[in-house]
Order: C-alpha cells, then structure tokens, then sequence
C-alpha cells in the first residue's frame, strides 16, 4: 500500500489515492481470465436471474466464477443465491466475497449495507467509486469468469464498467417481444459507442410448456431475440424458457439448477454455459 505523507495536499493525496486504486483494480483484473457485463435494454426481462443462473452453470463445470452485483439500487444477487450476512476483511485488507460454493463467489452493495430494506440514494460519482471499490478491495483470487450483473439501460453503472474494465465483454438478454427488442438495439449502440465487444445474445422467457397438456405457448412470443441477432450480426447463445420453478427458487434462494437440475430452465442455461466455455480459449 502506498503510504501518504501528512504534509501532502488534499490534491496530492486524492492523486495518490487514486494512484494506489489503478494500480489495485490492474493487478485484480490481471487474475480474471473473462470478464462478462450482463446488460439488458429495459427492466423485467429476467437479466439478474439470468447472471445468476449463467453463474451457477458455468461453475457446476469447474470453472472459478466471480459474480458482481453493480444494481446499485436493486441489489437481487445475494437473494437469489441465499446468500446473508455482511462482507468481512480478509488478511490482506480487502473485502471477502459471500462464497455460495467452492466455484462459486459473489459481491453485492447488500453486504456492506446492515439493513438490507434501505435505499441506496446515490449520484453517478458514489456510484463509479463504489463500482471501482468493488473491484479494487475485494479479494477475488484468481477466476476464470466474472459476471457483472448491472442494472438496465445505458446509465452510469455500465458505463464505469465499460471505462474501468476494458476488456470486458457484453452479454446481452431480451424478451422475444418487439417493445423489448427495441430496448436491446440502445444497448447494442451503447456497446459500439464505448468500443465494448458484444460477447453474444441470450433470450429470456421464450415460450412456456403447459404442465397439465404439454402443449408449448408462447407468452411472450419466440424467436425475436435470435432474428434480431442474426440481422445485427451478433452471436446468438440460446434460449431460457419461461418456468414458475424458476421464480419459485429465486424468491426462495435457491437454485432451480440445484432444485432441477432435470427441468427445460437447467438445461437451457447448461447449454449456454458450454457455448460460452467453447468460445472462451
């Protein structure tokens, strides 16, 4: 740790701050093999349950993943994962993630805040330091992949993770409607503006298997995601069927990978993983 000298100047020492931050968030990313923003152009189109689940999969394969949650007013990751209590300090004066697993860790506003009801009323600059701190001073080791659940549109969370993690990639989720997709091609812009690489395109709740007939509806129609890939030429990772089981287990804390393991949902999200590991060297 840098040490700062008492006769410095309030500038000098928010410089050497500064400095001693850069260099942190350098050396953490440098033991991140993949870093992947989840981002989704409007809300309720199931973007963090789809983080959480993508996480979960990718670490059932072996994979040390990350998860970090930058909805800085909505904090839904450690819910959906059951996960309570508040981050402590580790040996190295940095902040331990919440473990959920031996693969599988996560960092969230939530577990610095102890009521977890209270509303985080913060402007852009709290939150870029907060999204940088998340970085910085949190001892993730070493991981194959970190998640970034942020919340949707454009505004200042993906931002300061398009600005502070350079090589991050974007995953983008959507419902198959049209109202939704039109939402998608603001994020697909924002991704252009800011030079970050769209990683691919998952789209949520597509379709619905009545359990009493079998008989397959398409609540939200199917397919509009996929079509809107391939005419913007992105990468299409599959499709997640909408399932009651999955909201049942995110109100619950748990996993529907873990709770059923066997249903359309898991699979799905099991076969995204793989695509993912395969396009991953």
């Amino acid at each position: 740790m840098v040490e700062i000298q008492e006769n410095m100047s309030p500038q000098d020492k928010h410089q050497q701050q500064q400095a001693e931050q850069d260099a942190n968030v350098k050396s953490t990313l440098g033991h991140i093999r993949y870093k992947f923003l989840v981002m989704s152009g409007k809300g309720g189109v199931g973007k963090t349950s789809t983080s959480v689940n993508l996480a979960v999969a990718l670490s059932q394969k072996g994979c040390k993943v990350g998860i970090m949650d930058v909805d800085l007013h909505g904090p839904d990751v450690p819910r959906m994962l059951g996960l309570k209590g508040m981050l402590d300090v580790g040996p190295s004066r940095k902040l331990n993630p919440l473990k959920y697993s031996d693969n599988l860790k996560a960092v969230s506003i939530e577990g610095l805040t102890p009521d977890k009801d209270d509303a985080i009323i913060w402007r852009g600059p709290i939150k870029y330091s907060a999204i940088r701190q998340f970085i910085a001073d949190v001892d993730w080791g070493d991981l194959d992949y970190l998640i970034i659940d942020s919340p949707p549109g454009t505004g200042d969370e993906p931002l300061t993770v398009a600005q502070t993690v350079s090589d991050a990639k974007a995953i983008i989720v959507t419902t198959p409607q049209e109202v939704a997709l039109a939402d998608v091609r603001k994020s697909i812009n924002f991704c252009r503006v800011v030079k970050m690489e769209i990683f691919g395109m998952i789209e949520n709740m597509s379709g619905f298997t009545c359990p009493h007939c079998g008989k397959e509806v398409n609540l939200f129609g199917s397919g509009g995601g996929e079509r809107t890939a391939q005419q913007l030429g992105l990468t299409f990772l599959g499709k997640i069927p909408f399932d009651p089981k999955q909201v049942v287990c995110g109100d619950a804390g748990t996993c529907i990978q873990d709770n059923a393991a066997d249903s359309a949902v898991a699979k799905a999200f099991a076969a995204i993983a793989d695509n993912i590991v395969s396009r991953c060297p």
